[in-house]
């Protein structure tokens, strides 16, 4: 599943939530998070697998428990969570 508003009025999120994303991929920490998208709000436990940059947007890449992949803007992002 792929998230991609129109990247003109993406909002980088803090360094401090940016650097706490990094530390969660890095101990594989499943993480309970919450998204919104032009189709509504989402919820799921993903686990988190790598941070992308392009055009000038930033977003995460996930998978749910199933193994399906998420690609999430960042400033889409609504909360998260380590389980």
């Amino acid at each position: 599943m792929t998230d991609r508003p129109d990247n003109d009025d993406y909002r980088p999120i803090s360094c401090e939530r940016y650097a706490e994303l990094e530390l969660h991929i890095m101990h594989a920490r499943r993480l309970r998070v919450a998204w919104r998208t032009p189709q509504g709000q989402h919820i799921d436990t993903l686990i988190p697998e790598d941070l992308h940059t392009r055009d000038g947007a930033e977003y995460l890449v996930a998978r749910n428990r199933l193994g399906e992949a998420f690609i999430i803007r960042l400033d889409q992002l609504q909360r998260f969570r380590p389980l």
